[in-house]
This record gives C-alpha cells, structure tokens and sequence, in this order.
C-alpha cells in the first residue's frame, strides 16, 4: 500500500517555508509499464509515480526551487520477493534482478546529483519510451517477445504453494 502521501503532508509544509529539502520517490519500473498478473503491485506503483509527478509539477508551479525531487524506478531487485519471475531465457543475462546493493548505490548517485529520475539499469527506459511512443499492438508483440507476458507465472506458482486459504504454510 502507497503511504508517501502521509509522509509528505508531514515535512512539505516546513520544506516550502523553507524552500529546502528533497524528496524521493521509490517506485518501481512497474510503476511505468506493466505486467500480467501482479495488477494490484503495478497500480500502486503507477500511483506513485502519479503523485510524485504532481507533486514535482506543484513544486515548480510554486517556484520552490530548493525543494528537489527524485523519481527511483528499479528492475526487479534480488530481494526475494519476486522469486520466480522470469523473462525470456535467451535475455536474463542482459537483464538479471538487481543486486540490492547496487540499486542502493545507483539510487544514492541520482539524489546527491540531483537527478529528477532514475531507471535502473538504464535498459528499462527503453520499454517506458516505448510505451509512449509505439502503438499498443507494437508494445505487446515486444512484451510477448521478451516473455513480459508470463514472467510472472512461476512467481505466483510459489506464492500459491506458499499459501492455503490466505494463511501462509509453515515451510
């Protein structure tokens, strides 16, 4: 559930009287196109980067300058919570999970240089222009193409396993 909201009413009146302060957004690539079978995750994260937009465009609408924003939209990151999801197999190595270290880092480049946004890696710009820029059927045949449309299966395969009834199984 997205709580950013809560947590920006809380210290964005002191940062506008003061002109100062930075805030970030972790997202998720999710949060810029999508994926079959996790709807609930995608629209929380397209919600996010919906309110950090606004709240950017707010920001600049007020001339508050000195109040920085950062947009971070990683790939899926190897913290387990994904485990399973996979994409075509001839593309997992230009595309593996993410150490979540170096999410950690690339992340901390981006806000100290002041970066408005950050993909990470880079390669996930591509499908988010792409979305924007090439007609729906285009978009989908690429999705099928990278096995964007069932990379989510086994991941919810071993949630289902995991699960009985809504209550999680004692491994």
């Amino acid at each position: 559930q997205f709580h950013g909201g809560h947590m920006t009413k809380a210290f964005l009146p002191q940062m506008k009287a003061k002109n100062h302060g930075h805030i970030v957004t972790i997202a998720s690539a999710l949060g810029l196109f999508s994926t079959a079978c996790v709807e609930d995750y995608c629209a929380s994260k397209f919600g996010a980067v919906g309110f950090h937009e606004s709240l950017t465009h707010e920001l600049l609408a007020e001339d508050l300058d000195g109040i920085k924003t950062t947009l971070v939209c990683p790939y899926i990151v190897d913290t387990g919570m994904f485990a399973g999801c996979e994409i075509r197999r001839e593309l997992r190595s230009l595309i593996p999970p993410l150490e979540p270290l170096y999410t950690v880092q690339q992340s901390m480049k981006a806000i100290l240089a002041e970066q408005q946004m950050i993909c990470i890696p880079r390669l996930m710009y591509i499908p988010f222009l792409a979305r924007a820029l090439l007609p729906w059927d285009a978009n989908v045949a690429t999705y099928r193409f990278m096995g964007g449309d069932k990379c989510m299966l086994p991941f919810i395969k071993n949630v289902e396993t995991k699960t009985t009834n809504g209550h999680i199984k004692s491994s």
